[in-house]
């Protein structure tokens, strides 16, 4: 990415390179939902993978005070901007979506055009390490930080608060979830996860509330739905199963095989209670 800061974290620049590989973007776009790559809702054991995703979308705008077209949105790794998309098309809002993938940028460009929205969404090529705005007053920057599953990706999580408070508006919020692990995960069960993902660690709910006081954040709440992250994995690993032969020819087996080996470690770390997940609501104060 020509336009990425230098001084990202190596994590960041690992993450950049598989999201932009073709068999991410195959596997992401035909088995994760499309629109959303990111943990779903689910309300029945069987829920197609996009419908649950687009549950966690709408829920989590349920938590932020009324938008209004007026509203300016920051979506920190946003994918191929299904959240953003929503966001413009019901309260027309204008986001702005930042992701490190060239390849899903290019891909949520295609989309918002085809719905229409390009003119509401901005795509931008960058990190959250270190954000390309300027700081916040009163009248200059951002209603609302979202971001969903993406922090976990940052070598410098505490950076990605201390950034994301720095652009918001006084009383602005910031809503995200993130695969985290559990506050007392004993040390190293959760290695298989890691080295799959190419991380040195997770997060964890009381990390993210001790960071987010320490910035300079109100938590508002955190909504602890672990059981979801569990049926979410448990799900994209029954559809690549499912649907091999809509991969065949497209994503490498190795890749595939892979894949199978890490789902199955999510939904064992989570249902040894190794795992967190849910929604942060921060406010700026």
């Amino acid at each position: 990415m020509t336009n990425l800061n230098k001084q990202q974290s190596a994590v960041v620049s690992t993450a950049r390179d598989y999201y932009n590989s073709e068999d991410a973007d195959h596997f992401y776009s035909t088995i994760w939902g499309g629109e959303d790559i990111h943990v779903g809702l689910y309300e029945t054991d069987d829920e197609p993978i996009h419908v649950a995703s687009h549950r966690t979308v709408q829920t989590m705008a349920g938590y932020l005070p009324a938008l209004t077209e007026d509203s300016i949105v920051l979506d920190l790794g946003s994918g191929y901007c299904g959240a953003a998309r929503y966001l413009a098309k019901t309260f027309g809002v204008r986001v702005k979506a930042l992701n490190l993938s060239e390849v899903e940028n290019q891909r949520a460009k295609e989309l918002n055009q085809a719905a229409d929205l390009s003119e509401k969404i901005q795509v931008i090529d960058g990190s959250f390490e270190t954000l390309p705005f300027l700081d916040a007053d009163q009248n200059n920057g951002f209603d609302v930080v979202w971001s969903q599953d993406a922090i976990l990706h940052s070598g410098q999580r505490e950076q990605v608060l201390a950034e994301a408070f720095r652009v918001l508006k006084p009383g602005g919020c910031f809503v995200f979830t993130d695969p985290m692990q559990a506050d007392n995960c004993p040390p190293g069960v959760l290695q298989p996860i890691l080295d799959r993902i190419h991380l040195d660690s997770l997060g964890s709910p009381g990390f993210y509330r001790q960071v987010a006081e320490k910035v300079g954040f109100k938590v508002v709440k955190f909504d602890n739905l672990t059981h979801q992250l569990i049926n979410h994995y448990r799900r994209v690993l029954e559809e690549t199963e499912k649907h091999a032969d809509k991969l065949e020819g497209k994503v490498d087996p190795g890749y595939i095989e892979r894949m199978k080996i890490g789902l199955g470690h999510w939904v064992e770390g989570g249902n040894q209670g190794y795992l967190a997940w849910g929604v942060f609501l921060l406010q700026k104060r």
